[in-house]
């Protein structure tokens, strides 16, 4: 049948129905009889339902897109049993033969060459209307089911948008059979998941009292109002996602960038990515497989769900507390001091703060947390172990207070809380409550146990950005009209005082000037300062990761982002390039033609995995 009424009005019309329907069914759910005490007249309790679940909500990006939408959907189940007339096929429904059999093999499950399995193919309108005239001629045994079903309208935002959980049932027994009982690990249901209640809205309800005739005589209990599913306005602007991911590609890792005087996400990337309606689409079943099966793991949620060591960018963090607590000052220096730990920047001696940032020195930050970590607190005069754990103890609490080693809380399934160390760890990891900080110093550096996830590292450069606050960071800004969630409204403050976080944007700006580790990345052409940090992440395993977070404007922030690339190399030549991109794309709208060759080459490789 030809669709013949715009979307709404088939949905309202839809209600109509089955509301009348309802109302004169004689079968819907009877309770205990009820006698009239005045005319002793026995009468029947019926509940009856007045709307359905078609009112599901829409999901739009920031500037009111639609992304997603429940619509009618065509899909072409094809014969159970070869032999098919492909060629028929494809002129009927106006592909190629290229594409006839790439669509197949993307829907068999298994790969190709299967025999005997019934193939469903996702059809558009114009092609359901081809396949109704001359199916039954051109290719017999063709079925066309017709359904209405949550429809994406973009490609990008896999992981934010996620999918109704009873449309993946497909996917869950895909994953289930590969990866057994490890599975939840890829369950990324994003806000469809999350917001699923707010979404779906609730049934309405009539309680009438019906005689023997069905005549309606009152009411035996209150009826309740249906109430439709309610819109989510997300804080992504789709066209800033979309390119983030071509840059992100087939790599491993993650881009998140934050509006940091909200906490609203720009774009949340987990990388390797693949199109937003895979999980759910009847004719992708060869697709999921592939992505199941992928060493790349691209159905991993990676922002929210996978915790990593941060890398040099945690030197920020040490810096602020080792001000905060008085072990150093913005004046102060140190040697690169190379039988400490290996500098891997060849560089003049950092005489201060701001050129510790700049150079990235890990001697620098080496004797930064040492002199954090061995001072002596005034409540200990001799005993150093005593002292050593209450330092960390200390340093441990005021670091958590940029949301790490907790949940953040943000609107995303199976958030990961990361880990810090504490004291208690060091003395069952060394098997002595004596040891030196020494055999901690990977502190200093962002390595060894210390891990955080994507969203709070890009929430790390939004506070530094707000020198000291932040909003928890979140997708949905609006629930139909009643704004966000009321605790992503709520502001939240570390331990360390503005002027300590301000010690470091002078440090972060020279990170981008000349002779700091990513001057190659300078937005300075444009009129944008840039604030930065570079972080190279040792890998035992393979090529070191690649990490950045950074904000720009530095005086007037309105984007922070994090950058990680999992065996990228350099923070400074593989994931500062793709932060700075996104940020020029998102407060200029557009990139210069300066930087147009190195966009172009990070696409490319971005194409190729690598």
């Amino acid at each position: 049948m030809r669709i013949a009424f715009d979307d709404w009005k088939l949905s309202l019309l839809t209600v109509l129905l089955a509301a009348l329907a309802a109302c004169s069914s004689p079968d819907q759910q009877n309770g205990d009889p009820a006698q009239d005490p005045a005319t002793g007249e026995v009468y029947t309790r019926r509940r009856v339902v007045v709307a359905d679940s078609l009112f599901r909500g829409r999901v739009l990006d920031r500037h009111d897109s639609v992304l997603v939408d429940t619509r009618m959907q065509f899909v072409l189940k094809l014969p159970r049993r070869p032999p098919l007339d492909t060629l028929a096929l494809g002129q009927l429904l106006g592909w190629d033969s290229t594409t006839v059999r790439q669509r197949i093999a993307d829907a068999l499950p298994y790969g190709k060459g299967q025999v005997g399995y019934p193939v469903q193919l996702r059809l558009t309108a114009t092609e359901a209307e081809r396949v109704r005239r001359d199916s039954s001629t051109t290719v017999p045994k063709l079925s066309l089911i017709e359904s209405r079903r949550r429809t994406y309208t973009t490609d990008a935002g896999a992981p934010v948008l996620g999918y109704l959980g009873s449309e993946a049932q497909a996917f869950y027994r895909q994953a289930m059979r590969y990866r057994r009982g490890r599975f939840y690990r890829l369950r990324s249901g994003g806000v469809e998941s999350y917001y699923n209640g707010l979404l779906n809205g609730h049934h309405g309800f009539l309680h009438p009292l019906v005689d023997k005739q069905g005549k309606t005589h009152g009411t035996w209990a209150r009826d309740t109002a249906f109430l439709q599913g309610q819109d989510l306005h997300l804080t992504i602007d789709v066209k800033l996602q979309a390119y983030a991911e071509k840059l992100m590609g087939g790599r491993k890792g993650y881009l998140v960038a934050l509006d940091p005087s909200t906490g609203e996400i720009l774009c949340y990337v987990s990388a390797p990515v693949y199109k937003a309606a895979t999980i759910t689409a009847p004719d992708q079943a060869g697709v999921r497989t592939e992505l199941l099966q992928s060493e790349g793991m691209p159905l991993l949620n990676r922002p929210a769900m996978l915790a990593n060591p941060p890398g040099s960018v945690f030197k920020l963090v040490n810096a602020a507390v080792a001000l905060q607590l008085g072990a150093i000052s913005p004046a102060t220096g140190f040697p690169c001091d190379q039988s400490l730990v290996n500098c891997v920047h060849r560089h003049p001696t950092a005489k201060s703060l701001t050129l510790g940032l700049k150079y990235s020195c890990n001697p620098y930050f080496y004797q930064v947390m040492q002199s954090l970590i061995n001072r002596m607190p005034d409540s200990l005069a001799v005993d150093t172990v005593a002292a050593r754990h209450e330092n960390l103890a200390l340093w441990r609490r005021y670091v958590r207070s940029f949301g790490l080693d907790s949940v953040l809380g943000v609107d995303v399934p199976r958030e990961a809380p990361g880990f810090l160390p504490t004291p208690a760890y060091y003395d069952k990891a060394r098997r002595t409550t004596n040891w030196t900080y020494r055999s901690i110093y990977s502190l200093s550096i962002g390595q060894g146990e210390i891990n955080l996830t994507g969203l709070q590292m890009a929430n790390m450069a939004a506070i530094i950005a707000n020198r000291g606050w932040y909003y928890t960071p979140h997708l949905v800004r609006s629930v139909g009209k009643s704004g966000p969630l009321p605790r992503f409204t709520e502001k939240h403050r570390t331990l360390i005082d503005s002027a300590n976080f301000a010690a470091l944007i002078p440090g972060m700006v020279a990170v981008m000037q000349r002779g700091g580790t990513a001057d190659a990345s300078s937005l300075a052409d444009v009129g944008i300062k840039v604030a930065g940090k570079t972080g190279t992440v040792q890998n035992d395993e393979g090529d070191d990761h690649a990490a950045f977070v950074g904000f720009a404007p530095a005086d007037n922030p309105k984007i922070a982002i994090a950058v990680y690339l999992e065996n990228g190399g350099f923070g400074a030549t593989a994931a500062a390039p793709c932060a700075v991109l996104v940020m020029e794309k998102h407060l200029r709208g557009y990139i210069a033609p300066k930087r147009k060759r190195w966009e172009k080459r990070i696409q490319n490789r971005a194409r190729n995995g690598y």
